[in-house]
């Protein structure tokens, strides 16, 4: 298809779904309260054995949040959490202090948290005991046991003072984003924004309200499940329910047990279940639809996917500094496959003469913390350029056709090569390094690089190295030692011509 328009192509304002006004709350906290007040005995949250009603998720928040309202002057609360009850209430319970919540991996390594701690400078870290040693010199809330934790809450009276009501425009999220530069970026996001993104996806993708069980593996600290995991679930007053990690036989005993209405995963998720035995049209029968995100998906998969179970899966399109949705194909807003939909509800899309996509609306972000001139990059006259470059077709449908910055997608997580470029140069031993995300048929794409060394070095030996400084799906697969690393004619490494070779020399580590 060819590209009829550059846009701006502008969805309508946030108005109806399914023929009903669609509700536009201030902030994320009115989600909680609105379904705390409708249906207090309602299981809001479950992992594993652990239950959590509307009545309890809301008392533990307010009882959490007093403390934390008394306590920290500060104006940012770092939350490293794995998935569990623990960090749903520590979020909300952030911003119901009037506090703002910076959710962290908590699988980094104290290397990649450290320029993140610089930024943000918390007043306190919530995280678990076994990885408070990665917060050197931060004041630190240790998790020992996540049910305990809540359960403590629980057992606490309510403050005996209302807390004052946050305000809707303050600043509600700081989600780090990696960048070229190697250091990630902080983007600020208003209460109203991200509240605002929640009534544009259900606008697109209509819940049923007080008749949703969201079954949810992706890792609670990833924007994405937030979204279409969290906020979803509380603002169809229904039941998230929690998986500690992915795993496909408990991810299909949930839907199953649960009976899940709604399936929110990345690719390798989705390909993953489909080498499934597990996987069977009735194991999944009370799938209503599934929501793909965080990294393309494949028409491959999708078919697959929907001739063996018969649910469908909508597929969008954002990032971290959009709310972080921008366009969805929802029940009626069919796209074609290999598409990322139409704009959300009040969303506004374009395409910039280079390629790049742009888009404008009120779920973008306020800004990068402290980083002036990196705003002023990514925000031009109102409009988020995103990085990305695609195409709209004569549909307004959104193609998303290549990526204008040094980016790898692996398993739904952003990887800037650029950052594991800084890790290896550190060796010793290393003269040069170059990294680069190339296809991988599980992953997505996996991280290769390309080394100089000096003297004496393997691949088993930067692996080590590598897990010392980086996360495990940041770390190259495999290396390819060179004699030298080809140049373009400005002198920089030409990574296209890595890109050429990707299949050559290489040990693999993974």
């Amino acid at each position: 298809m060819t590209a009829a328009t550059t846009g701006p192509v502008t969805a309508p304002v946030i108005g109806y779904a399914d023929g009903r006004p669609v509700w536009v709350p201030e902030t994320t906290l009115d989600l909680l309260d609105r379904a705390a007040a409708e249906r207090p005995d309602a299981v809001a949250l479950a992992c594993g054995e652990a239950r959590l009603t509307y009545a309890e998720y809301a008392h533990a928040v307010t009882v959490l949040a007093g403390r934390l309202a008394a306590r920290e002057r500060g104006r940012t609360v770092a939350i490293a959490l794995r998935n569990g009850l623990a960090i749903c209430v520590c979020v909300f319970a952030v911003q119901r202090a009037r506090l703002l919540p910076a959710t962290l991996n908590p699988d980094y390594t104290a290397h990649e948290l450290r320029p993140m701690l610089e930024d943000a400078d918390p007043a306190l870290v919530i995280a678990h005991a076994e990885i408070a040693d990665r917060f050197p010199g931060r004041r630190v809330l240790a998790v020992e046991d996540d049910m305990g934790f809540v359960a403590e809450l629980l057992g606490q009276p309510l403050p005996p003072v209302a807390l004052p009501p946050v305000d809707p425009d303050a600043d509600a999220v700081l989600q780090f984003t990696g960048g070229t530069t190697g250091r990630p970026k902080g983007a600020l996001l208003t209460h109203r924004a991200v509240a605002a993104n929640v009534a544009q996806r259900e606008a697109r993708l209509p819940t049923v309200r007080g008749d949703e069980r969201i079954a949810c593996a992706m890792p609670l600290f990833h924007v994405f499940a937030v979204a279409m995991g969290l906020h979803l679930a509380a603002y169809a007053a229904g039941t998230l329910v929690i998986l500690p990690r992915y795993r496909p036989d408990t991810l299909i005993d949930a839907i199953r047990g649960w009976r899940a209405t709604r399936l929110p995963a990345g690719p390798t998720v989705f390909n993953s279940l489909l080498g499934y035995d597990g996987l069977t049209r009735d194991a999944v029968a009370t799938l209503r639809s599934c929501y793909s995100g965080s990294a393309p998906l494949s028409v491959a998969t999708l078919e697959r996917w929907e001739a063996l179970t018969g649910v469908p899966i909508y597929e969008g399109y954002g990032q971290s500094e959009a709310g972080p949705v921008l366009t969805y194909a929802g029940p009626d807003a069919p796209a074609p496959p290999g598409s990322v939909g139409t704009p959300l509800p009040g969303t506004e899309i374009r395409i910039l003469p280079t390629g790049e996509i742009a888009a404008r609306g009120p779920q973008i972000m306020r800004g990068y913390l402290g980083r002036p001139d990196a705003t002023a990059e990514a925000l031009e006259g109102g409009w988020l350029r995103t990085g990305d470059a695609g195409r709209i077709d004569e549909n307004g449908v959104l193609w998303i056709e290549d990526r204008l910055k040094d980016m790898a997608i692996v398993g739904g997580f952003n990887v800037y090569p650029r950052e594991v470029d800084e890790a290896l140069m550190a060796h010793p031993q290393v003269a040069e390094a170059a990294a680069l995300g190339v296809p991988d048929g599980y992953r997505g794409e996996a991280i290769r690089a390309w080394v100089v060394a000096r003297g004496p070095l393997d691949a088993a030996e930067l692996e080590a190295w590598c897990a010392e400084r980086l996360v495990k799906y940041k770390r190259p697969t495999c290396f390819a030692f060179v004699e030298a690393l080809p140049r373009t004619p400005a002198g920089k490494i030409d990574k296209a011509a890595l890109r050429r070779t990707a299949g050559e020399g290489l040990a693999h580590v993974a």
